[in-house]
């Protein structure tokens, strides 16, 4: 199911910690193996664990409790929206509901054409640059006003 580059990447992850330690790397296995298939299905749990040696459950626990890790499948681009109450003061909630219009869905649902799906966040650690977005995981939107939600919808659709 993963790769061969993608074990090198979990390979090279594991090689950070004393071989008795293998399950610390879970969570970076975690991220590349959905950086490669977009989502973690228990099949894909079950390949990670037994790589690294560890049982399925544990993996599974690791994965469910952190909401980076997609446990069904997202569209392209995963934006959460964080509407914890510094941001939702700030307009984390009208951007929140902007971003529902322009796109017509809802938080926990995916566009028909597979493109977006549209999540609520927790903090991000940047009340100050209010409302603030997360793209993908990885890329952090800050003060983002209509304009720059229409921008970011557009580069993304490109």
């Amino acid at each position: 199911m993963l790769s061969e580059q993608c074990y090198k990447k979990i390979d090279r992850e594991l090689a950070k910690y004393p071989a008795d330690q293998r399950q610390s790397a879970v969570m970076a296995a975690l991220a590349h193996a959905q950086v490669e298939l977009g989502w973690l299905s228990p099949e894909t749990m079950q390949e990670v664990a037994d790589y690294i040696g560890m049982p399925a459950i544990a993996v599974q626990e690791v994965a469910t409790f952190y909401n980076m890790y997609n446990l069904k499948p997202v569209g392209k681009h995963k934006i959460t929206v964080c509407t914890n109450l510094p941001c939702a003061l700030s307009g984390g909630e009208r951007a929140g509901e902007y971003l529902k219009e322009k796109l017509g869905i809802d938080y926990r649902e995916t566009t028909a054409d597979g493109m977006f799906t549209l999540l609520e966040g927790e903090c991000m650690g940047a009340c100050g640059d209010a409302p603030v977005m997360l793209v993908n995981n990885h890329r952090m939107c800050s003060h983002m006003s209509r304009e720059k939600i229409d921008a970011m919808l557009e580069e993304l659709k490109k």
